[in-house]
């Protein structure tokens, strides 16, 4: 019985069990909502909230089928992005769209956009900017940009090329110190980038 000037609430009816396949389209959306993402991510999501595995292959399929996701789309905007935005190459895009859960065929599609004269340019871009505030000794500035370059996916040949070019318009001391390097040589015996790299001759 309610002490004196309570009111007595009726309790609330307990709410019905929710369906299921309600709350994982429920998390599919909020997901989206941030970013795009892959069906593999989605479905991680999912399993994480403990949706059963036949709901969410019916809430994705289902998703897949009005467009809602598209790995294609998705991997095609993504490397444009992280190129553009990043200037990651292929070889760092490859990675991250795997990771992704993108499948093998679908990121080749993807990255075959970025052919290699964009790839070599955006390397080129990336050098001169950082060769703006670089300093130290042409053979120092020289092995940390080619390690930069290595940490965005540039492949050896690609990285040392950019960086020599850049160099030789940099400065005549700059100039001289690039024109020593031989950058098919140097590219063939690149294994490990973080290995010393001395200007041969």
């Amino acid at each position: 019985m309610p002490a004196h000037g309570q009111v007595a609430h009726p309790e609330a009816p307990p709410a019905p069990p929710r369906d299921e396949a309600e709350v994982a389209r429920e998390i599919c959306l909020r997901q989206l909502a941030v970013r795009p993402r892959t069906r593999a991510e989605l479905a991680g999501a999912l399993a994480r909230r403990g949706i059963s595995a036949e709901v969410s292959a019916e809430v994705l399929d289902r998703y897949d089928e009005v467009g809602i996701i598209d790995d294609a789309a998705f991997a095609r905007a993504w490397v444009s992005s992280r190129h553009a935005g990043r200037g990651l190459a292929r070889r760092a895009l490859a990675n991250e769209l795997r990771q992704r859960g993108v499948d093998g065929d679908i990121a080749s599609e993807a990255l075959g956009e970025l052919d290699e004269d964009t790839e070599a340019e955006t390397a080129r871009a990336l050098v001169e900017r950082k060769l703006r505030t670089a300093r130290g000794e042409p053979d120092a500035v020289f092995r940390r940009l080619v390690a930069m370059l290595a940490r965005k996916g540039y492949p050896p040949g690609v990285a040392i090329r950019a960086v020599k070019d850049a160099l030789a318009a940099q400065s005549a001391e700059a100039a001289e110190f690039a024109e020593q390097i031989d950058a098919d040589a140097l590219a063939d015996a690149e294994g490990d980038l973080d290995r010393d790299i001395r200007p041969a001759g």
